[in-house]
This record gives structure tokens, C-alpha cells and sequence, in this order.
């Protein structure tokens, strides 16, 4: 393998301020004696999946479950490094254009059988194929016309860049270098998945029978809205360090029930905690919170499809003088404090926590500041042609239900009506329905919230593109394509950071979303609870945890 400058780039792109990885249960340890009779967690996952699928899951409740039931050809450790999954080696080319990976032999499917380069293949053609229609396509672009064969811009599927030369190896082209395509090769999109099965079955991904994973659970049961069951796998080569027998993921959305669960004992983690109950719930030992590399944010629907909606907020809301009104309008400072979760007011879109070239967090130019700036926010509006909010339609906010997007909904109504003037209605739907509506653009405003998919700043930025499956702004700017694309293809570290600085800059011109603040993850986990790798990525990891005896 070639020590190449590309390498050093992807270790620099790796690096994590203040080390943000956790293990929850205060360090690792072995279980031994001190281990639980009945190795299960209860996790309280909240709303149903709206896919298992990895080609097709965009959401981070999906993904909890993915990282857990399937594996790439690597996989990230306890640091959230790329180490060695089902590839038990690899190569590089000189250029950081090719990817030749091994895969290990022992390496199998939850029924027995082997896990062979050509799944990994089907897998990622799969995903990039159009009727598969799936959102995260576009982090496939990396591969040598994979965003072609995705576009129908005349690639085939045979042009995309991987191949298995055999059943143990696989050849991966890439259209450009890119630094952290170990990283990428961890993500779920990437997961291998056993073409019999899925194009045998179109409801596989919901069926035990049918769900062939390659991780370390296997699903045993699935009842939609109320519980999916993982059990050990017992065909994973890595099953003498996994610790669980069983993982139950609960799907009860509302907080306050799922909280009341765990502290009555019939659950032994929430994925949130409401927000009245952290500051009780940590003197109590049951509430603990987590960094969380991610942003969350307001998206403006600025695409021809706003009109339909509310004509009138449309016409008002193409006007950047008016988003960046919103946008000044809020004070983040008071909407954290609210909310009581640790979470960091936002000044920009990308988080902090990303170190880049020089050690230094990209994160450093304030957009706007935390606290807001009424007059200039009253000064734009008037400009715009709505002094004192006169003239403005009523403007819908659009949230899914759950998890204080209501409080963040009414503070948000409240600031603008207080500071601008402005009539604010909002509106709550079911998750899975909040998700459609917004992919679909029938909003005017809608919550949104991102989490990297691997630690750099490119996660966050390369959603707003033209076209981006991603992008549920319609967001669209040449300068800020062109700047992106730049990025992608340029191999100096200080320059490429250059590149998505300019394209930030002119994202937060052109505010075609809204940065509120800046995520912590924040669980209910009783202290018995050992060695679950909380990832800042959004990720729960059950590979290494164990129940203590209580």
C-alpha cells in the first residue's frame, strides 16, 4: 500500500476536536463475572423505521439499526476511525484513484452462507440504479460514473466504478481522489446486501425470515410500530466479542412515555430524554449526554413547488432579505436554554467539532451571531416591503411530532411574531408522513436536522447542490456547485478547505436554510448498561456492550 499525501489529508480530515467518541458506562470494560444473567437492552428507538433497507434509509433511527445488523468493508472504532470490517486488507493506488480490497474468508451471512465481493458490488449498483430511487444515491458519487449511471447521463450500470475480480476481491474506481473514502466505505449505503433475497421478495427488508444481515445481530422478530428484535448472530466472525444476546428496539414516539418506561424499568435506554426531565434524570445517574456532530436547522422551500403550497408565502419567501430576516429574528441563545439539553446556539451551518487543515476547526466564521440582531432583521424586512411584518401572509412551520420540535416550534413562532411581526401557524405530522412531505417539497418551512455521515465538512455541504437527493430546499447556485465541485477534486488540503469555506459563505448568502444550533445527543441509559459506543455521528454500536448484574 502506497503512504501517499492522500493519506495524510484523510488522517487530517479525521481529526475530531476534544475527541468527541464516548463509551457509555464510563470506559470499557470486560464483562466477566460481573455480567447480567439475561444479556438484553431495551432501546427505545421512537417512531418506526421508515426503511431497514440500506440503500434506502436515510434517517438516523434506520441507521442505528443498520450499523448493528449489517457491516462494510470497514467499520469505525470506538474513535469513529475506519478499521478493518468485512475487507481484511486493502491497497491504494498512488493517484487515490483505485481501491483494491480483500475480503476475509470467514466472513458470512446470517443464514451461513458467504459474504462474497460480488454482494458488495450488487449492493452499490443497486443503490445507484434510478428505480431504486434511493436519497442517499449521490454519497455513491464517488465512484467513477457512478453520478452518470444515477443521472442516466449515458453511463451504464457496467461503468460504475466496482468490480469484484473474484469472489475475495474488489476493485473500487473512484471519479476523484477523495480522502475519506475509508469513512464512506463504513456508512450504511455502503452495507453489502444478498441479491436472492431482495429481488426475490420487494417487503424483505421487513420480514425475519427474510432479513439477511452480515453483522453482528440478526433480526428475530419485527412488529411495525411496536418492536423489532435482534438477536445474536451467531454466523458473525466477530460473535466471540459480542457480548448481547438480544436487542429489542422499542417504538414508542412520545417521550414522556418511553421515559416513563425506563425509569419503571421496562426499558433499559431512550434515544431522547424530553427536556423537562435532563437535569432530574442526570443527579438520578439514568440521563447522560453525548457529542453529536450535527446541525439543526429550518429549511425554506425556495423550488417552484412553494407556490402551490401558499402562493403568497412563496412570493415572500424567494426574497433573501426575508429569510435572512428570519434568520436574525431568533435568538439562540434563549431557544437552547429551553430546550436544556447542552446543545451549542448556531452561528453557522457546518458544527463545530471538524478539525481540517493546520488543526483548525472549520467552524470559525461566525455567519451571524447566537443571539440574533433585531434591528438589522427589521431593517432587511422593511426592505424586503414588509415593515412591521405588514403585507407578510401567514408563514406555516412545518414539524414532526416528538422529540421538543414542538417547543423549538413554539419559541421560533414567538421570536418571529414578537421581533418581526410576523403571523406563524404551525403544524405537527407523523414521522413517516413529515418525512414525505418534506422530501416531497410541500412545505413552506419545515424542522430539519443533519448528522455527518463521516467527520468532515463535506457531509453537511455537498446536500445542497443542484439536484441533490438531499437537497429538500431546491436550493440551486452555480457558485456554490462550482465551489463544491472544486472541493471534490482538489487534492491540497489548505485549498480544499478554501473551496468549502467559499460554498458555506455562499449558503449562509443565500439562506435558503435556517441554522438553529448545534446537537448533543442526549439518552436515558440505566448505569447497568456497558460499553455502548455512542457515536457523534448519530450511531449507537451494541458490538462491544454488556448488561451488569443489578
Amino acid at each position: 500500500m502506497k503512504n501517499t499525501k492522500l493519506k495524510r489529508i484523510f488522517a487530517t480530515a479525521l481529526t475530531v476536536a476534544l475527541s468527541l467518541s464516548v463509551l457509555a458506562g464510563c470506559g470499557k470494560k470486560d464483562a466477566g463475572s460481573n455480567a447480567a444473567a439475561e444479556q438484553i437492552v431495551r432501546y427505545n428507538l421512537g417512531a418506526n423505521p421508515k426503511t431497514l433497507d440500506p440503500a434506502l434509509n436515510s434517517a438516523v433511527d434506520g441507521a442505528i439499526v443498520l450499523v448493528n445488523a449489517f457491516e462494510g468493508l470497514m467499520k469505525l472504532d470506538n474513535n469513529d476511525q475506519p478499521v478493518a470490517g468485512v475487507a481484511e486488507s486493502y491497497e491504494m493506488s498512488a493517484d487515490g484513484l483505485t481501491y483494491t480490497f480483500k475480503l476475509r474468508k470467514d466472513a458470512k451471512w446470517s443464514d451461513g452462507s458467504q459474504v462474497t465481493a460480488g454482494d458488495f458490488e450488487y449492493a452499490w449498483k443497486r443503490a445507484l440504479d434510478p428505480a431504486t430511487a434511493a436519497e442517499y444515491a449521490y454519497q455513491m458519487y464517488y465512484l467513477k460514473n457512478g453520478e452518470s449511471y444515477n443521472t442516466n447521463k449515458g453511463a451504464k450500470k457496467d461503468d460504475v466504478g466496482v468490480k469484484a475480480t473474484d469472489e475475495s476481491t474488489l476493485v473500487v474506481t473512484l471519479e476523484n481522489p477523495t480522502p475519506y473514502f475509508l469513512s464512506l466505505a463504513a456508512f450504511p449505503t455502503y452495507f453489502p446486501v444478498k441479491k436472492d433475497v431482495v429481488e426475490k421478495d420487494a417487503d424483505w427488508a421487513n420480514k425475519p425470515e427474510t432479513y439477511i444481515s452480515n453483522g453482528a445481530f440478526k433480526m428475530k422478530e419485527f412488529l411495525p410500530k411496536d418492536s423489532i428484535t435482534f438477536v445474536k448472530n451467531d454466523n458473525y466472525y466477530g460473535k466471540a466479542d459480542v457480548k448481547l444476546d438480544t436487542i429489542k428496539y422499542t417504538l414508542v414516539e412520545d417521550q414522556n412515555s418511553a421515559y416513563a418506561s425506563l425509569k419503571a424499568g421496562d426499558l433499559d435506554m431512550t434515544d431522547s430524554v424530553p427536556s423537562v426531565e435532563i437535569e432530574a434524570g442526570k443527579s438520578e445517574g439514568i440521563v447522560k449526554t453525548f457529542p453529536n456532530l450535527g446541525t439543526y436547522f429550518y429549511v425554506i422551500n425556495v423550488g417552484p413547488n412553494a407556490k402551490n403550497i401558499n402562493a403568497d408565502a412563496a412570493k415572500a419567501l424567494s426574497d433573501a432579505k426575508v429569510r435572512k430576516a428570519l434568520n436574525l429574528a431568533i435568538n439562540r441563545k434563549d431557544l437552547v436554554s429551553i430546550l436544556k439539553g447542552g446543545q451549542e446556539p448556531a452561528f453557522s451551518f457546518v458544527p463545530t467539532g471538524i478539525n481540517v487543515a493546520g488543526g483548525k476547526d472549520f467552524a470559525k466564521t461566525q455567519y451571524f451571531k447566537p443571539e440574533g440582531d433585531m434591528a438589522e432583521a427589521k431593517k432587511l424586512l422593511a426592505e424586503a416591503g414588509y415593515a412591521d411584518g405588514k403585507g407578510l401572509p401567514t408563514i406555516e412551520v412545518l414539524y414532526n411530532s416528538g422529540a421538543g420540535h414542538e417547543q423549538v416550534a413554539q419559541a421560533v413562532q414567538d421570536m418571529w411574531k414578537t421581533n418581526l411581526g410576523i403571523n406563524v401557524e404551525i403544524k405537527a405530522q407523523e414521522w413517516a408522513v413529515f418525512q414525505t412531505t418534506r422530501k416531497q417539497k410541500n412545505y413552506s418551512i419545515a424542522r430539519h436536522g443533519w448528522l455527518g455521515d463521516y467527520v468532515d465538512p463535506m457531509t453537511f455541504l455537498d446536500m445542497w447542490v443542484t439536484g441533490s437527493g438531499q437537497n429538500d430546499a431546491a436550493y440551486s447556485n452555480a457558485k456554490y456547485d462550482e465551489a463544491i465541485g472544486k472541493a471534490k477534486t482538489e487534492t491540497d488540503a489548505a485549498k480544499r478547505v478554501g473551496y468549502m469555506q467559499e460554498a458555506e459563505a455562499q449558503l449562509m448568502e443565500d439562506m435558503p436554510i435556517i441554522p438553529l444550533y448545534y446537537y448533543t445527543q442526549t439518552k436515558g441509559i440505566k448505569p447497568y448498561v456497558k460499553d455502548v459506543h455512542i457515536s457523534p455521528l448519530g450511531f449507537v454500536y451494541f458490538q462491544t456492550a454488556f448488561v451488569e448484574a443489578h
